[in-house]
């Protein structure tokens, strides 16, 4: 399996900064994005050392491990490299008061031959675009989410609710943080969309769909993505990180599973 990444970030049209960060390295196969919060612009201090040390780190790693690392290894490796993400962060914001209170959310992924492993925390996202069926394969960290899986709260008015953003979970914030991790089966033509909440509070999951469908490249599919979410408002800053798997890896058949084929 070949992948093909590209990502794109936006200020939105409602800020003068962006707070996002984002990266990829296509010999390692390992994708980033990370949404930052705090004042005096220190949102994006807290997500840019998560991707940069978060990169650092765990291309180091991924390059030592060659292909002999499987997807329970890498998943550990993540858990890893997030603490000591966690903790130099939560180190910065106590050594200067202008980063007092900052923090990020991530999600980051690592590709495999047929597998993808997936770490997050917060509500940055990670979608699987398959045949014409967009799934959410993480779940946000967030109250709104909470109140959703307790039945407080319906669909349609955690769609509308003013509590979208209230994470509870985040880097950088206590001694302590959960990576989340899962794992996917990757398959020829498959498409995955990393986002921060910018793309995702803006745009439906049909829209997405409907655009990763309609264009062939990832560039025009990152292009139209961004500007879809500043023509819904672009209230925040806006993080897209597309990765394509082509290759000729299928769901193998009963008769091959049996033969352990």
């Amino acid at each position: 399996m070949n992948y093909e990444f590209f990502s794109q970030t936006d200020p939105g049209l409602s800020r003068s900064n962006n707070e996002d960060a984002v990266a990829f390295d296509g010999d390692t196969q390992l994708c980033i994005v990370a949404d930052g919060m705090g004042g005096y612009n220190a949102g994006e201090i807290a997500s840019g050392m998560a991707v940069a040390f978060i990169m650092a780190e765990m291309r180091r790693w991924l390059t030592q491990a060659m292909h002999l690392a499987g997807p329970k290894q890498v998943g550990r490796a993540l858990e890893i490299c997030v603490e000591n993400t966690n903790l130099a962060i939560l180190k910065a914001a106590h050594g200067n008061s202008q980063y007092a209170g900052m923090g990020t959310t991530l999600v980051v992924g690592v590709f495999q031959p047929d597998q993808l492993v997936v770490g997050h925390i917060g509500d940055s996202r990670c979608y699987l675009f398959r045949g014409d069926r967009l799934t959410l394969i993480t779940r946000d960290h967030s109250l709104l989410q909470e109140q959703l899986d307790a039945g407080l709260i319906s669909a349609a008015e955690a769609a509308s609710s003013a509590q979208k953003n209230l994470v509870t979970r985040a880097l950088g914030v206590e001694a302590e943080v959960m990576l989340e991790v899962d794992q996917r089966e990757v398959l020829g033509d498959d498409i995955f969309l990393f986002c921060s909440d910018g793309l995702s509070d803006m745009v439906g999951d049909a829209q997405i769909a409907e655009i990763l469908r309609a264009q062939s490249t990832l560039a025009a599919m990152s292009e139209r993505l961004v500007a879809s979410a500043n023509a819904n408002g672009g209230r925040d800053n806006i993080t897209v990180l597309l990765a394509r798997a082509t290759g000729d890896h299928k769901k193998p058949t009963i008769m091959a599973r049996l033969l352990g084929r």
